[in-house]
């Protein structure tokens, strides 16, 4: 990623001349949530492309499709369900374009919604529960994976492997989070070259073995299709939408950067390898039994080129998390612990270690935090949905100055540090997606009503989208922040 040279001072010293960048891929980062001034800004718009098209070539992708024909649809079904679910990253885009206005990560931004003490309480659910739950969703995933191929050297599998199989691939996704934006900025462009080839091949095999004139053994119609349609696209979208913090990546792009700019690379980063990934996953299910995703995928493989594709698994989870563990580290500053960011970051990591370690050696309790996650678009919805209608009201103007003083002083304190039209905009969205969210966990009574039909996204982002515009105008308060 090029960087700009700072506008020379009138008297520059040699200090400052001659100083590495704050955001250099060889040192650790040294801005958190802190406001990142104009002459430490660099790059273009689309150097997001790769840092979103990175984690998106992940195995979860594949996964979901092969869930999408589990569901019951056929392949043409399963392909509307993913183009449409994936093209909610164009939200997650347009969020991004708020960090270059801002200087700032989204966990500071949403402090102009919710208020200095609000927003620790959406910044602690929204941004570290939900990511602290996916790195250990992931890294178990991923270790699965490692301890297979343990198993192809002859290393048998027990509690150590185990063990040190998921302390490594944490250790690896922990490097590039605490060294942070810059090292993602140049690291994940090779990488994202490369884990497209390898997945590339991986599709190549895949269509050749497919059978494109699948239909279920029991087709759907009817309002049991659109059930199951509403479910899929639910479940794709969720990816997407759970990128609430998606200026955090964007922060360091020059203020002049255009909101369709990013939207646009951030955009296209996130649905070329989602729609080909996930459509890969479902044509995988249309030949042979992929209720093990890992051993289905095999079928497909020649020998030579199995380990080099499950490698690709491990390297995509790893830069996945990665952004997750940075992302997550600036939400427990923005939360309020005093600690640099690199220390924030090893902090949530030693929780998803620990809580992954759990998961793999004591109890599986991750069946259950995964059946959780499957409402976290009843809440991830509504907040992007808030976000989106901030934006339009504020024009994407948002003083990252102001923002950082977290203090009673600030312009954002509102009243007792909440701004009531954000905490009610909010709450109406997530309970109005709850009553419309229709999963194997928790059906809502108004999807029971009609049919099971998941409306749990469209009606999460809507409503609390129109009810924070009518709310903010009618605010003396919320005014006088702008």
């Amino acid at each position: 990623m090029s960087q700009t040279t700072p506008p020379e001072t009138a008297d520059p010293s040699p200090a400052l001349t001659h100083a590495v960048p704050a955001d250099s891929a060889t040192r650790i980062e040294t801005h958190g949530i802190d406001y990142i001034p104009d002459t430490e800004r660099h790059g273009r718009a689309r150097d997001l492309l790769a840092v979103w098209a990175a984690p998106n070539v992940n195995f979860l992708a594949v996964v979901i499709g092969v869930t999408l024909v589990l569901l019951g649809l056929d392949l043409w079904q399963a392909l509307l369900a993913i183009v449409i679910g994936n093209l909610f990253s164009i939200i997650t885009g347009i969020v991004a374009g708020s960090g270059p206005a801002a200087g700032a990560p989204s966990e500071v931004i949403t402090r102009a919604m919710y208020g200095i003490t609000g927003n620790r309480f959406n910044v602690a659910i929204a941004g570290w529960l939900i990511s602290v739950c996916y790195l250990a969703i992931n890294w178990a995933a991923a270790t699965t994976v490692a301890v297979g191929l343990l198993g192809r050297l002859g290393i048998a599998s027990n509690g150590w492997t185990i063990a040190i199989s998921a302390i490594v691939i944490a250790a690896a996704t922990m490097v590039i989070s605490v060294y942070g934006h810059g090292l993602i900025m140049r690291l994940y462009q090779p990488l994202a070259i490369l884990l497209a080839v390898i997945f590339a091949g991986m599709a190549v095999f895949v269509v050749g073995g497919a059978k494109w004139s699948y239909t279920p053994a029991a087709p759907l119609h009817g309002l049991d299709l659109v059930a199951m349609m509403a479910a899929g696209i639910a479940l794709v979208a969720s990816g997407p939408l759970s990128y609430t913090n998606s200026a955090d990546f964007a922060r360091y792009l020059p203020a002049s950067t255009r909101v369709r700019d990013v939207a646009l690379w951030t955009t296209l980063g996130m649905v070329i390898p989602g729609v080909l990934a996930t459509f890969v996953g479902a044509l995988a299910a249309s030949a042979v039994d992929m209720s093990d995703p890992e051993a289905g995928l095999e079928k497909f493989l020649p020998g030579w080129f199995a380990p080099i594709f499950l490698i690709s698994v491990i390297v995509g989870t790893i830069a996945n998390n990665a952004m997750t563990a940075y992302s997550s580290g600036l939400a427990l500053q923005a939360v309020g612990i005093r600690l640099p960011r690199s220390r924030t970051v090893l902090l949530d990591g030693t929780v998803g270690v620990l809580m992954t370690l759990f998961a793999l050696l004591v109890w599986n309790f991750l069946d259950s935090v995964s059946s959780a996650l499957q409402l976290a678009v009843t809440i991830l919805a509504p907040v992007m949905g808030v976000y989106l209608a901030d934006m339009l009201w504020r024009r994407n103007r948002y003083d990252g100055a102001a923002l950082a003083d977290d203090s009673r002083g600030s312009r954002f304190w509102f009243t007792g540090g909440v701004h009531v039209p954000g905490a009610i905009a909010v709450l109406a969205g997530i309970g109005a997606s709850l009553l419309c969210s229709a999963t194997l966990v928790f059906t809502g009574p108004i999807a029971a009503a009609i049919g099971g039909i998941d409306l749990s996204v469209p009606v999460g982002l809507l409503v609390p989208f129109a009810l924070y515009l009518l709310l903010v105008r009618r605010s003396p308060r919320s005014l006088a922040s702008l």
